[in-house]
């Protein structure tokens, strides 16, 4: 699985340094450093009003808030994964 965060200039005001420390903890945390790879990105183009967008693998979710994230990453990631 292929995870892409967005550190573009809007992304990047609206909190994509956050997102990724995120990212980085609960791939660690699920011993997931095997089956996830993190990747930045530049504007994909698909810019929101609040939050950071992100793609994994061809799917792209965009809105992605750090209060939201515990949600996301076990719908988008564990589940996807069986874990």
């Amino acid at each position: 699985m292929i995870i892409q965060i967005c550190v573009g200039s809007s992304c990047h005001i609206k909190g994509s340094a956050e997102i990724v420390a995120l990212f980085q903890k609960a791939v660690e945390e699920y011993h997931l450093e095997t089956e996830v790879t993190l990747a930045g990105s530049f504007c994909t183009g698909q810019c929101n009003r609040v939050g950071v967008t992100v793609q994994i693998d061809d799917e792209t979710y965009t809105g992605l808030k750090v209060e939201d994230f515990k949600d996301f990453f076990k719908e988008k990631v564990l589940s996807v994964l069986g874990k």
